[in-house]
């Protein structure tokens, strides 16, 4: 279980801190990184046995019918992965703490950063291809939100849903690669997968999934031409920029392909497609970070750079190509995520990031300007530090490609881009440390906070160690990491120092020196590059993006009316076309059985009288739409007719909820009924007419509508009656057998509810929950204008008779206390968490009813959205315990407790289940209840002033 520990810790910091948002902001850190500080101590833990050669493995049962399992496997690759993730993220944590130390929105910051850091160890973790698209599409949407973690700012958004576009339309394309694969395979389990290269690459399919695979891994690592939406991302704060596009998210991508190599690599299309996107990228991100006066934009197109540099590697279709590509993967995240803080740093304490301002600050800042001498340097390739090696080791290994058939333009552009490495790096410290012309800052210079420079100090001290003694520090991770690419042993990696003169080392100098002799020439490159016409692949996304909206608008203008009539013709029509479809070219099936059936189950008296009075109530219910409160009665008829009907089908349970639902419904649209006559003024052309004479029909409509309505009704029943006619199996007898043996309750609805089908029952919990926040975005801002007509009904909301009152408030300590034993009662006889909850929201929208929602809202002064989040963790912790006893998840457990007096108490841990939905069902009706009582001040106050 270490792994899935190491996995959910993160999300537990994340949880708390969000919890505790409102906390101070070392509480705030603290909170988040011990559960982060717990995760890396079990990477540390598992280390020794993943770095002596096994494979750690942990497998749970998903969807076996599908041939799916979760499950999660560390080996070399994955676990030198995870530590990067998890150590990187920690010191970010720090960082953050005192970067942000003054905002409100340091929790946010963190329960993200905690989600996000989940997303990464699932992704490097999944032992099933499945389920790693699963987590690569989270980490799109938790950096989506990072990247537009400033709301306000508007270059935030538009960075943030470009790199979602962009990253989102990718993970599309590795989905259906992956599915490609699977059918190739026969298997989507990762080893199964990776032991099969030889069948894959003589598949037919091998080249669409190849290309589909490599589209996810190149816009996920901002390869060209997908590179635009990363230098847009740094709009996000820094410690976001540091971890995100240094260490983490954009390292996905190259991570892939080194998870993939060996089912996918060494053919002629892996070489020509992952050599080429990976030198173009490494080229044209070296070249535009030279012409970058931002310090985060220039990092950024390293950045690129860098990770191109890193896929070139890996389409070299060799294992020492391999070695260089992951040492070159650890570096980069080292010396990268230190600049990133060095640039936050001078931001926070200068006020600029701006080059053409900044000079001089080494007088100020020489300890922040020393650590960003030291990862310049090895972001350039300077000796002694572990940019130097792994440059060597890239410059080797583009020579050994060009003696594979490669080129001769691959050695001297690798040259090239470490030329520009340098030229990049020297602006990065000269300009911004040096060159004192005197220029004026926005605020006076002066070094960070100690524990602000600690994570930087950290990463800066592992680029010195790695580049002094990179066989001590590195080279058991690395070669073990490299095996698990490989799946074969690997080959003998040098990592010494000193290797004699020989062409790599010849290479290093003229990079060195070149890169001197462009920073010199920085001027008059000046010149030259602004007298090039700008293009910007950024802008042909953006009118591709314009052109998308425009046609989008067109299509839904003609669609989208206002007319709910039209709507729900539509709606009606496509449904009933979809269902019919596939049954045109199927036979219609024997009529003998059905009828037969049918002739023995003739309704009786009762069943009649309610099927009648369901069909009278919903003819009432649309013949009276137009007069809410007549409407509003006969459609409580037919929630009343449908609980009889569970009645007399024998299912109390269903009965009682139906019963609960159509009373918590009807309350509430009572309580929203002085609403109907408003008009909204966040809607433009949208009025509320359900109070309003209705507009006759023509005549076609009235045909139009009747003919569809009783296409409809014979689709309907000739569906039915095709069920009908299937044979099947019923599983009625197997949880009467096992309801009490195996879930410990005598009702058997209850345990299928959180035992057997407890998984459907989250997400139904879950739905509910996302629908309270549904309401609470649809109805944000939302004011109301009343006509003069509408003032005298508005006033309906504040008549509240004072006998009914009283008697609601004598009644609500009843009603909770009848609460509590349906909610106790529920695994033995009709009740559960479910149907207590609507109880509960019963009791609490008769008092609002009664004695208004103003009133109501006043004596419940609590973040009713939490109640849904502590109950939906509820629900979730039951399942995670029973994985941490070994038990597949929402298993029940159970055991009976003698009690003194009271006797045997059967306690289980169903129970908590059901307290958990008790608490989301509530909170979710106290939301819409809340929301309800704003709007009625609002309402109030207008009627008044009209």
């Amino acid at each position: 279980m270490n792994l899935l520990w190491t996995l959910l810790l993160p999300l537990v910091g994340s949880a708390l801190a969000l919890m505790l948002r409102r906390s101070s902001s070392t509480v705030i850190a603290w909170t988040a990184a011990l559960p982060v500080c717990a995760a890396a101590l079990l990477l540390a833990w598992i280390g020794p046995t993943v770095l002596g050669g096994d494979v750690l493995r942990e497998q749970w049962r998903w969807v076996p019918a599908a041939g799916l399992s979760a499950g999660l496997r560390a080996d070399g690759l994955s676990w030198l992965f995870a530590m990067v993730v998890v150590i990187i993220g920690l010191l970010i944590q720090l960082y953050a703490r005192y970067y942000m130390e003054t905002s409100r929105e340091l929790g946010r910051l963190y329960a993200l950063l905690g989600l996000f850091m989940t997303s990464m160890l699932g992704l490097v973790f999944s032992d099933n291809l499945v389920m790693m698209v699963v987590f690569w599409e989270a980490t799109s949407l938790v950096s989506y939100l990072l990247i537009g973690f400033n709301r306000e700012d508007p270059d935030a958004r538009a960075g943030a849903q470009l790199a979602l576009s962009i990253t989102a339309t990718g993970g599309l394309c590795l989905l259906g690669g992956v599915l490609l694969l699977g059918r190739m395979v026969g298997s989507y389990d990762l080893e199964t997968v990776l032991a099969a290269g030889d069948l894959i690459r003589a598949h037919e399919l091998y080249l669409p999934a190849l290309v589909l695979v490599l589209l996810g891994a190149f816009t996920k690592s901002a390869q060209f031409p997908f590179h635009f939406w990363l230098p847009r991302a740094m709009a996000a704060p820094t410690p976001i920029s540091a971890y995100l596009h240094s260490a983490t998210m954009v390292k996905a991508g190259v991570f892939l392909l080194a998870r993939m190599y060996p089912a996918l690599a060494g053919t002629e299309a892996w070489l020509g497609i992952v050599s080429t996107v990976g030198l173009l990228t490494l080229l044209f991100g070296a070249y535009s970070a030279m012409w970058q006066h931002d310090l985060k934009g220039l990092l950024a197109y390293s950045t690129i750079s860098h990770l191109g540099l890193i896929t070139l590697l890996l389409g070299f279709n060799s294992p020492m190509a391999v070695g260089a590509a992951i040492f070159h993967i650890v570096n980069h995240a080292t010396f990268k995520a230190s600049l990133f803080m060095a640039a936050g740093m001078i931001d926070h304490e200068v006020g600029t990031r701006d080059m053409r301002v900044l000079n001089g600050l080494w007088k100020h800042m020489p300890f922040t300007g020393a650590l960003a001498i030291v990862a310049a340097g090895a972001m350039a390739g300077v000796p002694l530090l572990n940019g130097f090696i792994s440059k060597e080791m890239f410059f080797a290994e583009a020579l050994a490609a060009r003696e594979d058939g490669i080129q001769w333009f691959v050695p001297f552009g690798a040259v090239l881009a470490g030329a520009l490495a340098v030229g990049y790096s020297l602006r990065f410290v000269m300009e911004v440390f040096f060159n004192d012309e005197g220029r004026e800052h926005p605020q006076h210079p002066h070094e960070p906070p100690t524990f602000m420079r600690l994570p930087a100090t950290a990463l800066a001290l592992g680029c010195l160690a790695v580049g002094v003694a990179p066989a001590v520090f590195v080279f058991t991770p690395l070669t073990r990491a490299v095996t698990a690419t490989l799946q074969a042993p690997a080959p003998v990696i040098d990592l010494a120092l000193w290797h004699g003169v020989n062409l790599p080392l010849l290479m290093s100098i003229v990079a060195l020196a070149g890169g001197v002799v462009l920073y010199r020439l920085r001027d008059r490159a000046y010149r030259w590059h602004d007298r090039l016409p700008p293009i910007e692949a950024a802008d042909l996304f953006d009118v591709l993006v314009r052109f998308t909206r425009h046609s989008g608008g067109r299509v839904n203008t003609a669609l989208e009316n206002g007319s709910l009539q039209r709507y729900s013709l539509l709606l009606i029509t496509s449904a009933v076309v979809m269902g019919v479809t596939p049954w045109l070219r199927t036979a219609l099936p024997g009529t003998s059985n059905t009828l037969t059936t049918l002739a023995l189950s003739l309704p009786d008296a009762p069943s009649t009288v309610i099927a009648v009075m369901l069909v009278i109530g919903v003819f009432a219910t649309v013949r009276q739409r137009h007069r809410p409160l007549t409407a509003i009665i006969a459609i409580s008829v037919v929630g009343l007719f449908m609980s009889l009907a569970f009645v007399r089908l024998a299912a109390p349970d269903l009965a009682l909820t139906q019963l609960l639902v159509e009373l918590v419904t009807i309350l509430l649209l009572l309580l929203a009924l002085p609403y109907f006559a408003t008009t909204a003024h966040d809607s433009p052309g949208l009025r509320l007419s359900i109070l309003r004479p209705l507009t006759p029909s023509s005549a076609w409509r009235l045909w139009r509508d009747g003919a569809v309505a009783i296409a409809a009704a014979l689709a309907t029943g000739a569906g039915t009656f095709l069920m009908l006619e299937q044979p099947f199996t019923s599983r009625s007898a197997y949880y009467l057998e096992n309801s009490l043996s195996k879930g410990g309750g005598r009702n058997v609805v209850n345990v299928i509810l959180v035992d057997f089908r407890g998984f459907d029952t989250m997400g139904e919990v879950a739905v509910l929950g996302a629908a309270a926040l549904g309401v609470l975005v649809v109805l944000h801002g939302m004011r109301f204008r009343l006509d003069a007509g509408d003032v005298q009904f508005s006033r309906f909301a504040e008549r509240h008779p004072l006998l009914l009152a009283m008697i609601a408030r004598a009644m609500l300590p009843l009603a909770l206390l009848m609460s509590m034993f349906v909610l106790l009662r529920g695994h033995d006889l009709p009740g559960g968490g479910f149907a207590a909850g609507l109880l509960t929201a019963i009791a609490l929208a008769v008092q609002t009813m009664a004695s208004g929602a103003e009133w109501t809202r006043q004596r419940l002064r609590t973040d009713f959205v939490r109640w849904i989040v502590i109950g939906f963790t509820i629900v979730l912790s039951t399942g995670l315990g029973s994985l941490a006893v070994g038990r597949p998840f929402l298993t029940s457990s159970y055991q009976a407790v003698q009690l003194p007096v009271i006797g045997k108490i059967p306690l289980g841990s169903a129970l908590l289940f059901d307290i958990g939905v008790y608490v989301v069902v509530v909170g979710t009706v106290l939301v819409i209840l809340n929301r309800l009582a704003q709007l009625s001040q609002d309402l109030n106050r207008v009627g008044a002033r009209s």
